[in-house]
């Protein structure tokens, strides 16, 4: 107990984070300066976020191979992590937004036990990745990704996303499924259900950098069910890329009835019973009842902080994933 308490303190924070950040960009705010690429406002706070991000990488297991692979909208890291089953179909995790790959500190270790794990710092995020190309529409959004895929040397993958990773890895399916072997979602974003009014409502005052740390802090304990916060190199991570980095690509939008169906690909996803991201049972329903190969679970009492509450419990539901697409 007492190791999984600052565990679940750090994910309350990116949790509530996140939602911020995502809330903050589909009401434009981000999307400040004129430059038509996602950007560090200014040096320093490119300094600033760096130093953040080295040292959130520390928690992070050494990764066999760093990578920068280049696409038609812009320079992508990806670090591999060697993993059990060397000659099976790799996972590629997908973070929450305003995230990178520092988010998987908590779920690396069980899930290295299953495969080989890539990471994505996604591309027009806060990262190590450089955007060069404007991206304008969801279908382009997904062009990178799948260029990134057909640019690593596995046939194919099981992609997971957390959050608004959630909602990448399916529009990455809905457009470009070639490469895709699975799709793991947990508590996706925008995907299955709709944002809910008192979320966005809750956010704003805590997604101001400049307002007080304690209006921060309340927003993030409510979204992960009234647990304390307490600083951490990934929220310090997070704040930093809020506050320095300007995004400038379209906002998620909820796929329709149509695009869900059409998804052929096997589908595991996991909802987290007391998600502030969406009514979790609505969203349970859509997707059970559109997703063709689904497999759909509800994780009673867990919060949008679900990953990093419960690393173990998910692995073992992905391990059980795996074993039936094989």
């Amino acid at each position: 107990m007492t190791e999984s308490r600052p565990r679940r303190r750090r994910w309350l924070i990116v949790a509530g984070l996140t939602v911020a950040a995502l809330l903050l960009f589909t009401g434009g705010f981000l999307t400040r300066g004129s430059s038509p690429v996602g950007h560090f406002t200014s040096a320093d706070g490119h300094d600033h976020f760096v130093a953040a991000y080295e040292k959130a990488m520390t928690d992070l297991p050494q990764p066999a191979a760093t990578l920068d692979i280049r696409t038609t909208y812009g320079l992508v890291r990806v670090y591999r992590f060697a993993g059990a089953e060397p000659g099976a179909e790799p996972l590629i995790l997908l973070p929450g937004w305003a995230a990178s790959s520092p988010m998987w500190a908590d779920n690396l270790p069980s899930l290295l036990r299953l495969r080989t794990v890539y990471t994505v710092d996604l591309l027009g995020e806060p990262g190590a990745s450089i955007q060069d190309r404007p991206i304008e529409t969801h279908r382009e959004q997904a062009d990178w990704l799948h260029q990134l895929l057909q640019r690593l040397p596995e046939p194919r993958f099981h992609v997971l996303g957390m959050s608004f990773g959630g909602w990448t890895a399916t529009n990455l399916v809905v457009h470009r499924p070639e490469k895709v072997a699975g799709l793991i979602l947990i508590d996706p974003a925008v995907t299955f259900a709709d944002l809910p009014f008192e979320v966005i409502v809750r956010s704003l005052p805590a997604s101001v950098r400049w307002l007080p740390k304690s209006w921060r802090d309340g927003f993030n304990s409510w979204t992960a069910g009234g647990a304390p916060v307490e600083d951490s190199p990934l929220a310090d991570l997070i704040e930093s890329g809020m506050g320095n980095y300007a995004i400038k690509r379209p906002a998620p939008a909820r796929f329709d009835t149509e695009r869900l169906r059409a998804i052929d690909v096997p589908v595991l996803v996991i909802f987290a019973g007391e998600s502030v991201m969406h009514d979790a049972r609505e969203a349970a329903r859509t997707a059970s009842s559109t997703l063709r190969h689904r497999t759909v679970l509800t994780y009673d009492g867990a919060s949008h902080a679900i990953n990093g509450e419960q690393p173990d419990r998910i692995a073992a539901d992905v391990a059980a994933f795996l074993s039936t697409t094989a």
